[in-house]
């Protein structure tokens, strides 16, 4: 990881409108917790139907695509990559480093948003404020990993990550039972359902099978970025 590029990358994200679309969705997820409780319907069955539908389901992949895109499709998009990869540094470490940068990112505006709104609703118990946290977590992660790919090999990054976003994570991932394997959304919610014992959650992905899946498109997509960073020439052309 390079902090002079983490920090370049930090200054881009939180300086552009990018910032203000980080915080109206996890504002609004903390802003229907505190509506559950003030009508009285703070309890498990609706925190876990929260965490599931708005936290992970819609809120992380969303991020996921405003943080993972923001690291780096701008710069290619405008140019002003070339004079980062004119630089004596290496390329997959770029890569490493803008996927710390929107996994850190994930971390605060997903991880920290999803424990509070839970807190909220229902304190420790069933540990779901820690296992939606941890699912919340793990799944930003590979988000970060896989939208930071797409803003490396495609100018239609923002387009082609809300189609899966929305139709792959949102849709398919939720209504086809062999596709959940193979869903990120998914894999989170088998980490909470791990950590949680709670009767209201229950995934049909099994954890041996989603934490190696997680730890397999993490890696494969920030490496896979790193090597098309490569192909990049100083004149613009791949």
């Amino acid at each position: 990881m390079n902090g002079v590029v983490a920090g370049i990358t930090y200054r881009a994200v939180l300086g552009r409108r990018r910032i203000f679309l980080l915080i109206l969705l996890p504002v609004a997820l903390v802003a229907m917790a505190v509506l559950l409780r003030l009508v009285g319907s703070a309890d498990e069955r609706s925190a876990v139907m929260l965490m599931q539908s708005f936290a992970v389901g819609t809120m992380l992949p969303l991020l996921g695509l405003i943080a993972g895109t923001g690291v780096i499709a701008p710069e290619i998009d405008d140019g002003t990559v070339l004079h980062l990869l004119s630089k004596p540094i290496s390329r997959p470490v770029i890569a490493q480093t803008k996927f710390a940068v929107a996994a850190s990112l994930l971390a605060v505006f997903a991880g920290v948003p999803t424990f509070v709104s839970a807190w909220l609703l229902v304190g420790g118990e069933s540990g779901i404020a820690t296992g939606f946290t941890v699912g919340a977590l793990c799944g930003g992660i590979a988000y970060a990993a896989v939208f930071l790919l797409l803003g490396v090999i495609t100018k239609h990054a923002v387009t082609f990550g809300v189609i899966y976003a929305l139709v792959w994570e949102g849709l398919i991932g939720n209504l086809v039972p062999g596709a959940r394997q193979f869903s990120i959304q998914q894999w989170a919610k088998s980490i909470a359902d791990q950590l949680s014992s709670s009767p209201f959650l229950s995934t049909d992905v099994k954890l041996g099978f989603a934490i190696p899946a997680l730890i397999v498109v993490t890696v494969g997509a920030v490496v896979w970025a790193g090597q098309r960073l490569r192909a990049f020439s100083l004149t613009g052309d791949e």
